[in-house]
């Protein structure tokens, strides 16, 4: 994640790598089981879109994962969750050193997700929009059997349209409240994401996934703002008319994904939490870390299955996670309703 400050307003750098990895290697990088690493943090909600649907679609093996640590400082994501704090396989300390060997005065942001070509050690991609869609269309060979097509042809445009609406209002919209610069900027943010909240609660209420009757590349991106909203939205950013779990609909919905394979799996509560409240000083020089909320009630019934429609289409669900990806049970809803606190 990065973000610059203009005026009163909050703006998102989008300067990103945007080299490709396709199935041609158009770009110089063609798709190569195992050539590439994917680097992530569990804390973000960009990179937690590839780690999503990598899962979905069957990709760990083909794509390795590597994961940061939720808090970095100034000079970039640590792997500090790694033995000796390298990362096993780049056997760098810090994501900044991949950036740095893909061009040595690199000055944008170094964010994640970013995938790394292993053999070089550069950064091919952190275009984290592009990364998703081309997991979908690019890697089609390495998916597993029964993967879901997250991003259906006849489906394109309309996916396209909701993603658009979704990145700008709520996405970075609560990224533009929680870093304005201005009462009336905060407060233009505000109305923007919740007057789209209202809007996608209303067009759930018809529909068990916002476009089509499985799930697509819209769900993925929508869920991983939903899923942190009550634990650092809704207070650390001051998005506070109403917590997700006061906005029925939406938060039936979102814990249909969170329940479904692939989705809630790969979410760490803990690294969320640390990583706002640690990492943005500005907001919370005292850095204290939230003890709530509960989160046990992410495992309750959500009553959707009534709208019909089947998250995998003809297909299947993922496996389980492997014991080397798994996210430790005290940092989840399961670690919750068993008393482990997150601390």
């Amino acid at each position: 994640m990065s973000y610059v400050q203009r005026g009163r307003d909050y703006d998102r750098d989008t300067r990103y790598l945007t080299t490709r990895i396709t199935a041609d290697g158009r770009d110089g990088y063609p798709v190569e089981p195992g050539r590439y690493r994917l680097v992530v943090s569990r804390a973000c909600p960009w990179a937690s879109r590839a780690v999503v649907v990598r899962r979905l679609l069957g990709l760990e093996e083909a794509l390795p994962m590597a994961v940061a640590g939720p808090v970095h400082d100034e000079r970039s994501w640590t792997f500090d969750l790694d033995p000796g704090g390298r990362d096993p396989v780049l056997g760098i300390e810090r994501l900044r050193e991949a950036y740095l060997a893909r061009d040595p005065a690199y000055d944008r942001g170094i964010t994640v997700p970013a995938i790394v070509d292993v053999p070089t050690g550069k950064v091919v991609t952190n275009d984290f929009a592009q990364i998703t869609l081309d997991l979908s269309l690019e890697w089609t060979a390495h998916h597993r059997p029964g993967a879901p097509d997250l991003y259906p042809v006849p489906l394109r445009e309309e996916i396209d349209a909701v993603n658009d609406l979704v990145y700008r209002d709520v996405n970075n919209g609560v990224y533009r409240a929680g870093f304005a610069g201005s009462q009336e900027a905060y407060e233009a943010a505000y109305d923007r994401l919740f007057d789209r909240l209202d809007l996608l609660g209303e067009r759930l209420t018809r529909s068990r996934y916002l476009v089509g009757g499985t799930v697509t590349e819209a769900d993925v991106r929508l869920f991983t703002t939903l899923v942190r909203f009550d634990s650092v939205y809704h207070g650390h950013f001051k998005c506070n008319r109403h917590k997700l779990a006061e906005l029925p609909v939406l938060w039936a919905y979102a814990r249909d994904l969170f329940q479904t394979p692939g989705f809630g799996d790969t979410v760490d509560f803990d690294h969320i939490k640390r990583h706002y409240h640690l990492v943005h000083t500005d907001i919370n020089p005292a850095g204290i870390v939230p003890a709530g909320p509960d989160l046990s009630a992410w495992l309750a019934p959500h009553g959707r299955a009534v709208l019909g429609g089947r998250p995998f289409g003809d297909g299947t669900p993922p496996g389980p996670v492997s014991p080397q990806e798994a996210v430790p049970e005290a940092h989840t809803p399961l670690g919750a309703a068993r008393g482990a606190t997150l601390r």
